[in-house]
């Protein structure tokens, strides 16, 4: 345990409060009159305002969108399932960054509603609402759909049987034991949506900014790091009493539950009305999630490859080397960044899987989702910050992008592997070691042979979500050695036709690279449930 708590305390704890104390640290003497001074300014209150309304709204449409899709894939059985799976869950591996130009592709200036109709909805509330539904449908549908998969149909039919309506079936039976994952689902899609960045920087414009924006502008535009300090401490106060709920949801989930086999749930579509639902469902994929991606790829292919071919050359001026180049920087990082977090996720996940870890070990397993939902503008920042002197001088190394891309693919592995480490019959390992095997040989005899799958899912996600980290990465990539977000987002400041239609370009690249690799997760999946 001592190499992830190592870990996050060097390259988590210590960006954060180094940039924390550096706002509100003046001559020696702490300033916390400070924070009532930037909480009380009305611009601050809007964005907190904003922040947390939008999540809201973003949040109850994603559950009125997605609700229906986790019924056809836990209890509907239908050709094609399995691929469709796969293309619902394509935008929750995509950068924010992807998924901001294809909402611009699709509403902005040029996209598909103004072509047809003249609308546009880029610096609307709507487009970022929008997005958020499309980034997050598939949290819905794989948390729900895959706990709904395994409740045994027979005892809301039984209520059926005694008479119920079908509606006061679902809602006397089925809906009590969905609550834990619905409101689990619910948690992680506001956490997501109110640490929102990427989305908003590019539909929001200046009209809506969210914390993470605010953190970012105050940060780097302004240079005013004492109310930069003051947001990322309200920012943390808010995610870590989302992460509390969403633990306690997480132990009623696990506690309350008897679960059934998801391959006899499943059937095929009986009468008009499971037809009819299947075809809504199909219908919301195709325009809510497959459309902008395809709108997205045609924009890109305007006059051809162009786009494509001009992204071989440099300008000199934003980019130091031709913007291809960010697709084999972004390739070599995000390996870095997953054998990195492979290693301190899958110690970690071994530390919290032992049954007698104590409460301060199991306590660490909740401050690994912190990097989910504490700015990652602010650890970026804190990295240039607290990462400049000896012994850890690394502002000018390579090194510091993949290790900022780790921190947010750990809680993705340990997510991955724990429930399988916690499976592992104890027996087992007792039984090797009193054979005489060593705790090394305990580990690659008996528990690496049973997670060698989870660990390789594991690697994937972190590949993915490494591919697409931006709000940290923005501050510390290089201008010679840029990612493929930052890229993207250096393409889309700019003016010009051709700026804009390169950023296309670079997203549908980045875009074809995550969704190659959630394939490959999709048929290494552990189980059927379809739960991440």
């Amino acid at each position: 345990m001592s190499v992830p708590v190592a870990f996050f305390a060097v390259f988590f704890a210590w960006p954060v409060v180094a940039i924390v104390t550096r706002g509100l640290k003046v001559d020696g003497g702490w300033r916390f009159g400070r924070i009532a001074d930037v909480v009380g300014q009305s611009d601050i209150r809007h964005v907190l305002w904003f922040t947390t309304w939008q999540a809201l709204a973003s949040t109850a449409l994603t559950l009125l969108a997605a609700l229906p899709a986790a019924y056809v894939f836990a209890r509907l059985d239908f050709p094609g399932k399995q691929v469709l799976r796969a293309v619902v869950t394509v935008p929750f591996v995509l950068p924010t960054v992807v998924v901001g130009t294809a909402f611009l592709a699709l509403v902005g200036r040029g996209g598909l509603l103004d072509e047809l109709w003249g609308v546009r909805l880029d610096t609307t509330v709507w487009a970022i609402l929008l997005a958020h539904v499309f980034f997050n449908y598939a949290v819905v549908v794989r948390t729900v759909g895959g706990l709904w998969a395994q409740l045994d149909p027979r005892q809301e039919e039984a209520a059926r049987v005694l008479g119920v309506s079908p509606l006061a079936a679902w809602r006397k039976v089925t809906l009590p034991a969905l609550a834990p994952a619905v409101a689990a689902a619910a948690l992680m899609v506001f956490l997501f949506t109110f640490t929102s960045f990427g989305v908003v920087q590019i539909l929001g414009g200046p009209t809506f900014s969210t914390l993470e924006v605010e953190i970012y502008r105050q940060t780097s535009e302004i240079f005013d790091l004492s109310t930069a300090a003051v947001l990322t401490l309200v920012q943390f106060a808010a995610v870590g009493a989302i992460l509390a709920v969403h633990a306690w949801t997480v132990r009623r989930r696990e506690s309350a539950l008897r679960l059934v086999d998801p391959a006899v749930t499943a059937r095929r579509p009986r009468g008009a009305g499971q037809w009819a639902l299947l075809g809504g469902v199909l219908a919301t994929v195709a325009v809510l999630l497959v459309l902008p991606l395809a709108v997205l790829v045609r924009r890109s292919l305007d006059g051809g490859f162009g786009y494509y071919r001009a992204l071989g050359d440099a300008d000199g001026g934003t980019f130091l080397v031709a913007p291809i180049e960010s697709v084999v920087n972004s390739l070599q990082y995000a390996v870095v960044a997953t054998a990195v977090a492979v290693v301190v996720g899958g110690l970690a996940a071994a530390a919290l899987a032992r049954r007698d870890a104590g409460r301060l070990v199991r306590g660490f397993d909740a401050l690994l989702m912190l990097p989910l939902g504490v700015s990652a503008v602010t650890v970026g920042f804190g990295f240039l910050i607290a990462l400049d002197k000896p012994p850890l001088d690394l502002r000018q190394s390579w090194i510091l992008v993949p290790l900022a891309q780790a921190l947010v693919g750990v809680p993705f592995v340990v997510r991955t592997m724990l429930p399988v480490l916690r499976a592992v019959d104890e027996r087992l390992r007792e039984a090797a070691a009193v054979l005489g095997a060593s705790p090394w040989r305990v580990w690659r005899e008996v528990d690496l042979p049973l997670v060698r799958r989870a660990l390789l899912i594991a690697a994937g996600f972190a590949f993915a979500v490494s591919l697409g980290e931006f709000g940290a990465t923005v501050f510390i990539a290089r201008p010679d050695n840029p990612t493929l977000p930052v890229a993207v987002a250096r393409l889309l400041s700019r003016p010009g036709d051709l700026n804009y239609g390169q950023a296309m370009a670079l997203s549908t690249i980045l875009m074809v690279v995550c969704a190659v690799a959630l394939l490959v997760l999709e048929r290494l999946r552990t189980d059927r449930t379809g739960e991440f």
